[in-house]
């Protein structure tokens, strides 16, 4: 992480294709559809939009729903496996 100047704001840079971080990485993505996406390398997400729309929705419910998640989250990705593209997904589709 970088720190910027007189702030408390860093900034950070992932490099997957040249240093596998898997097994230390703690991130998951909310995507405009509403998917908990558990990794960029993989299509492995939870629908919460689903969730959130259910009958009766609360917060216990979403927050289990999000720690049952993890469970799912893949041991690693696949980016550079036969040079074939695993995942086409733009950024903006993404979330962050």
């Amino acid at each position: 992480y970088y720190r910027m100047e007189d702030s408390e704001t860093r900034v950070g840079f992932i490099s997957p294709h040249s240093h596998n971080f898997c097994s230390t990485c703690n991130r998951v993505r909310v995507t405009v559809e509403g998917r908990l996406l558990l990794c960029l390398g993989n299509e492995h997400s939870v629908d919460l939009r689903r969730v959130l729309r259910g009958n009766p929705v609360t917060d216990d419910k979403l927050r289990e729903t999000i720690i049952n998640a993890m469970d799912l989250k893949p041991e690693r990705h696949h980016f550079s496996s036969n040079g074939d593209v695993q995942i086409l997904r733009f950024m903006n589709m993404t979330g962050g």
